[in-house]
């Protein structure tokens, strides 16, 4: 298995599943499933939480871990890892190399970072502000599921731009992680870390894809970044950035970082985001009085209103900010009510939320339990609004598309270049 994820050949069998897990669409189905069996098995006793909470693990080496931690931090960081790839390559091949094209979806992903920030203090001022960066995070897998649902006839400029836009959320993210929810650095092991990333990085710069030399040494660095106190994930996108996206040889074809991304992109999709969401996501919301109850908490209401109206507007103000006063253009296939669908889809914050809120607030106890009904809620609002939204763009677009290919007279020309 290891070594079908490194090397170029694999099983016809295997192929066929991995090219299935690669699909948009089932990685948010299975994020689905996982979420919906966490908050029913957190609901039915104390099975889902005794479970979450089995440590194991090697203590001598700060590897004793929760289940629910080591889903956080060691199966997240191959999601960060993936995010790290497809980061690299959009700085290096993709719209993030040209300042032109990246301007318009890196402000709006500032516009949509800043504010769903500053509504979540607004409504805890005087209370407990450490979560003001949970409403702040794009959930990638999630909002291009949606986005793959509904959008059959959308713009491939549509896509673009919330690719881009959620690429720059993560980014931020990252780093958000690292600097503000670091609250111990050992800085040994953290100096430790770079003589195993070192290496990684030798190795790959020279195309070596050997499993067995590649894996060890990420392992290690994980294990360093983690014991020094910097959240692991980190390490995970270390790792990425390690990795060349362009051939050794500078001719075209894929490179290193599209190769990886391509391996391993199903094992984060159907592995490491649904098992982190299913031990994630578990809120036990002791009935319809519990629900309510939480509904009207600061924090809750701060995650759900920045997720879906700090983004939105965030998104959408700081799109029209930009294109109106610095002479900025959108893509010319798209128009402003798909950059509103865009603006709120968003605000589907879940993977990354659920994990600042676990950084900020901790596991297991009542505020935890509130901060995951704001994330679940505030996201579900926030793809509900685009689908209504981008479902209607589409009906146009099917239209549009329909009248280019009709031709009444039959002589193989498009009535539409006869007008």
């Amino acid at each position: 298995m290891v070594s079908r994820l490194f090397g170029r050949g694999s099983w016809p069998e295997a192929s066929r599943i991995a090219d299935i897990l690669r699909q948009e669409t089932l990685g948010g189905v299975l994020l689905l499933i996982a979420t919906a069996a966490a908050i029913t098995a957190a609901n039915l006793g104390d099975g889902y939480a005794s479970l979450r909470d089995t440590a194991f693990g090697p203590e001598s080496l700060h590897l004793k871990l929760t289940l629910g931690g080591w889903a956080s931090d060691g199966l997240l960081a191959i999601f960060f890892f993936v995010a790290g790839l497809e980061l690299k390559r959009e700085f290096v091949g993709g719209d993030l190399r040209d300042p032109n094209r990246a301007a318009l979806p890196v402000v709006a992903a500032l516009g949509g970072m800043v504010l769903p920030a500053i509504v979540f203090v607004v409504f805890n001022l005087g209370g407990e502000l450490r979560g003001w960066a949970i409403p702040t995070a794009t959930d990638i897998a999630f909002a291009l599921a949606v986005l793959a649902v509904i959008g059959s006839h959308l713009p491939s400029g549509l896509r673009t731009f919330l690719l881009t836009l959620a690429v720059v959320d993560d980014l931020i993210a990252i780093i958000i992680i690292a600097v503000v929810y670091t609250s111990t650095l050992h800085l040994n092991y953290l100096l430790l870390a770079l003589l195993p990333l070192a290496a990684f990085t030798v190795l790959v710069q020279r195309q070596v894809q050997s499993w067995w030399l590649l894996l060890p040494l990420a392992g290690i660095t994980w294990a360093l970044v983690h014991a020094s106190g910097v959240h692991a994930t980190v390490a995970g996108v270390l790792l990425a950035f390690a990795v060349p996206v362009l051939r050794r040889d500078g001719s075209d074809g894929v490179g290193l970082a599209e190769h990886f991304e391509h391996r391993f992109r199903p094992l984060s999709a159907a592995v490491a985001v649904p098992i982190f969401a299913f031990f994630a996501a578990g809120v036990n919301v002791e009935g319809w009085k519990g629900f309510t109850d939480a509904m009207t908490e600061p924090i809750t209401l701060g995650i759900i209103v920045g997720l879906f109206v700090g983004k939105t507007v965030g998104v959408f103000g700081a799109t029209w900010l930009m294109a109106t006063f610095t002479g900025a253009e959108l893509d010319d296939d798209l128009a402003w009510p798909d950059v509103l669908g865009v603006a709120m889809l968003a605000g589907v914050g879940f993977t990354v939320s659920l994990l600042i809120g676990e950084l900020a607030y901790g596991v297991g106890n009542l505020t935890d339990e509130h901060v995951k009904i704001g994330v679940l809620v505030g996201s579900l609002v926030s793809a509900a609004a685009a689908a209504i939204v981008l479902r209607a763009r589409n009906r146009v677009y099917r239209l549009i598309d329909e009248r280019e290919h009709v031709d009444d007279d039959g002589d193989g020309v498009p009535d539409v270049f006869k007008d």
